[in-house]
């Protein structure tokens, strides 16, 4: 493996115009202590000692980008509540592009709120309510993305089956890319009907690519390159999504990479400690891109991501992979 090359195509990452599109929500994060048991419910009393607030979801994928380049922008809908104002907020703030986000009353900001105390979490509590895009915001969205064609390098979908995506517009996004020889990359979400069609690549993680490829679920297998019915799946996807190829995250084994006419290709994992997976995928798919559009092969993109993956399992909450820590993790290689 040649670091000097992966320095090399990292390197690139500045100068490269990322917009991510999909389902934007609210990390909220409520940090406490515990000291006793409730009288009310075996369940433990937290003392609030301080909140912090991140972008959740799509925009999420966003935050991962914004660490390597400032061209990043994202596309997606907020409501007009007070957790779309905060999440708003924090994205301008990190210099991400947010002309491409529609803010309405009819689409309700998805707030996760999640409870840690002594390191760990508590509880989740989720406040969300499914809204699908009218026509009149889907049209907007399409037209974002037509004028945006010349300032891009490549695109991020990133769906969490919170409505944002209507097959109209996966048609569009699909077309769009192909017509424009831009790199697509979608996360997809396996509970929706969605057909995403010639797009670059697929990265699902190991349970949504069985239920995807419509085959039963079964163990992991070691080595990965032995699991047969991980392997059907898989060939199945190629097929379904006609792309060009497909990444399943596996969590502690790695990466599993898959092409037509090419053998199956394994990374193992490079965490070192898994501390939270809370947004590992988001990362992967972010650094992933990010590979492939700075000129890595799919199999150089992979490793890449899989190092940046190993370092935010490391880390409590959603959080990001900055470059030097990305750099240092290729130079261990």
């Amino acid at each position: 493996m040649d670091r000097s090359h992966f320095n090399r195509i990292v390197g690139r990452f500045a100068s490269q115009r990322i917009l991510v599109i999909g389902d934007l929500m609210l990390d909220e994060f409520i940090w406490g202590k515990v000291s006793r048991i409730s009288p009310e419910a075996p369940v433990p009393v937290v003392n609030v000692t301080s909140e912090s607030y991140y972008p959740g979801g799509a925009a999420n994928v966003a935050r991962n980008v914004r660490e390597f380049t400032v061209h990043t922008a994202v596309m997606g809908a907020v409501g007009t509540d007070a957790p779309g104002e905060r999440l708003l907020t924090l994205l301008r703030a990190s210099g991400i592009d947010t002309a491409g986000i529609q803010q309405s009353p009819s689409c309700p900001t998805t707030l996760k709120t999640r409870i840690i105390a002594r390191n760990q979490q508590v509880v989740r509590v989720d406040r969300e309510r499914k809204a699908a895009l009218d026509a009149g915001q889907i049209e907007r969205a399409m037209s974002y993305l037509d004028a945006a064609a010349g300032e891009l390098d490549a695109v991020i979908v990133a769906d969490y089956g919170k409505g944002f995506f209507a097959q109209p517009l996966a048609d569009h996004i699909c077309e769009w890319a192909g017509r424009h020889r831009k790199i697509l990359t979608i996360d997809p979400h396996p509970h929706t009907s969605l057909i995403w069609n010639g797009p670059t690549a697929v990265k699902p993680n190991r349970s949504e690519a069985f239920l995807a490829a419509g085959v039963p679920a079964s163990d992991a297998v070691e080595p990965v390159l032995a699991d047969h019915a991980l392997l059907e799946a898989g060939q199945r996807l190629l097929a379904k999504w006609n792309t060009g190829s497909l990444l399943i995250t596996l969590g502690e084994q790695g990466m599993l990479l898959l092409q037509p006419q090419s053998a199956p290709y394994h990374v193992p994992s490079r965490a070192q400690t898994v501390f939270d997976v809370s947004g590992a995928g988001d990362t992967a798919i972010a650094v992933f891109t990010m590979a492939l559009s700075a000129g890595a092969s799919m199999s150089e993109a992979a490793a890449i991501a899989n190092c940046a993956s190993g370092i935010v399992v490391g880390k409590l909450g959603t959080a990001t992979v900055g470059m030097d820590e990305l750099l240092d993790a290729i130079a261990a290689l």
